[in-house]
């Protein structure tokens, strides 16, 4: 089984200090890159995230504080990991939930403009969850046969998630080996940015999701309160999300389709991956 591919698709796992997308930070990234011709490419580093690790994480991922303190930064990192990626589509498990979100948020604390524009995003935990209704280990079993060793090490879970799509794409006649249908059917639908805090009405025009002006029409608030901007930008909201913002207000935010820009709400990606 070979993926059919018009360009590049990197496969992603990320291991973190926790799941808050705009406080915590990466502290181990694998990347698997397969190429049109089936040539793939895998690379891992561990990322000094520059704040204590909390137990409960090192408890999941094994990585302690001791093991990150003489590794590079993720803004260390950042030009590689750009270069890995680019003119990339991108997948993994829970990827649209989590590891994009907070991929994107890296990037941004490193100066690099990340864009999910012109990428398609394949979600194998959406798939499988559509189709099955279970977990990452559960589902390696399930399609591969196999006992899934070193879970929550980014570059186990990396290369089971790439042989997971495989087998998915194997078992399943209604889902087509094209990474554009894959992208469409492992996203959900309503969402501006990445977090949620900005949503689509019927019409595309992006709306408010939360406080005193949920369901309203993000241009029509900045209008009436000019403030409100200025507010989301100096509070705690993910980068992205105040990038999403800026492009609405200087209009230059183009109104996509739910399958070019939809994810769900952040959940606990580290009792999914159990």
């Amino acid at each position: 089984m070979k993926l059919n591919l018009e360009r590049p698709i990197v496969f992603f796992d990320l291991e973190t200090t926790g799941i808050n997308i705009a406080k915590d930070r990466v502290v181990e990234i694998s990347i698997l890159k397969v190429h049109p011709n089936g040539n793939k490419e895998l690379k891992t580093w561990l990322v000094n995230p520059e704040m204590e690790i909390p137990k409960e994480a090192s408890d999941i991922h094994g990585i302690t504080n001791e093991k990150v303190v003489t590794e590079p930064t993720f803004k260390e990192l950042a030009p590689q990991i750009t270069k890995m990626i680019a003119g990339c589509d991108l997948a993994g498990f829970n990827s649209n939930r989590f590891d994009i979100p907070l991929l994107a948020e890296e990037m941004l604390r490193s100066g690099i403009d990340f864009s999910m524009e012109n990428r398609k995003a394949i979600d194998v935990q959406t798939i499988f969850h559509k189709k099955e209704q279970r977990n990452l280990s559960a589902g390696y079993k399930f399609y591969c046969n196999k006992d899934l060793e070193n879970a929550h090490s980014a570059e186990a879970d990396t290369v089971a998630t790439y042989e997971i799509l495989l087998a998915q794409i194997e078992r399943y006649e209604d889902l087509e080996n094209d990474v554009a249908k894959l992208s469409e059917f492992s996203h959900h639908t309503g969402r501006a940015d990445f977090a949620g805090f900005i949503l689509k009405d019927d019409n595309g025009e992006p709306i408010f999701s939360f406080g005193k002006y949920k369901g309203q029409k993000v241009l029509d608030v900045l209008k009436r309160d000019r403030g409100y901007y200025n507010w989301i930008q100096n509070a705690d909201f993910p980068l992205y999300t105040k990038k999403v913002l800026k492009e609405i207000k200087e209009g230059k935010y183009a109104k996509k389709s739910d399958k070019e820009y939809s994810l769900e709400d952040l959940q606990n990606k580290f009792n999914q991956k159990l």
